[in-house]
C-alpha cells in the first residue's frame, strides 16, 4: 500500500524530473500535503507555495472562491475544490495544484455529508479533476487518508498527461 511519504517522493521526483512546479490549497489536510513534500530533497525547485485556508473567509479571500458557491453548495464540495485548485494555481503561477476540503470529524458531519466526506482536486495546466471520498476513521485517518488520496489523483493526472 502507498504511503504519504512514499506518494509525496514519488509526486517531486516526476516535478522534478519535467521542471514542474506545484502550489497546494489545504483546508481539512491543515498542511500535511505540504508537510510532506517538504521532506522530500530537492522540493524547493518545485514547491512555490502552500496554503492552509481552513475557514470560508480565507478560501474567497486567499483562493477567490465565489460566495455563491459556498452559499449553494458549501465549503466540502466538488465546486469549492475546484475553485480551490483554481485559485491556487492562478494566483501562483504554478503549472498544477492540489486542493483539498473535507470534514475529518469527529463532529460537522450531516446525513448529506458524513464525517470523512473530503474532495479533492488536481490541477495541471488547464485540466482539473475531483474526487469525492468518504474515509473511514477517526481525524487523523482521515487527513492521512486525503492527503494520500491527493497525491495519487495529481500524480494520475500528471502521468496522464505527458507532455
Amino acid at each position: 500500500m502507498d504511503t504519504l511519504e512514499s506518494l509525496a517522493r514519488a509526486l517531486v521526483a516526476r516535478l522534478l524530473e519535467k521542471k514542474q512546479t506545484i502550489a497546494l490549497a489545504e483546508s481539512c489536510t491543515g498542511g500535511m500535503i505540504a508537510s510532506a513534500l517538504v521532506a522530500c530533497p530537492g522540493v524547493s525547485a518545485a514547491l512555490l507555495e502552500g496554503c492552509v485556508c481552513y475557514s470560508n473567509a480565507a478560501k474567497v479571500r486567499r483562493l477567490g472562491v465565489l460566495t455563491e458557491t459556498l452559499q449553494t453548495h458549501g465549503a466540502v464540495s466538488e465546486q469549492c475544490a475546484l475553485e480551490m485548485v483554481h485559485g491556487i494555481c492562478h494566483t501562483t503561477g504554478s503549472d498544477c495544484g492540489i486542493a483539498v476540503t473535507g470534514i475529518a470529524g469527529p463532529d460537522g458531519g450531516t446525513a448529506d455529508k458524513p464525517v470523512g466526506l473530503v474532495y479533492m482536486a488536481a490541477q495541471f495546466r488547464e485540466r482539473a479533476v475531483v474526487e469525492r471520498c468518504v474515509f473511514p476513521g477517526d481525524r487523523a485517518q482521515v487527513r492521512r487518508a486525503a492527503a494520500e488520496c491527493a497525491l495519487r489523483l495529481l500524480l494520475r493526472l500528471l502521468n496522464d498527461k505527458e507532455d
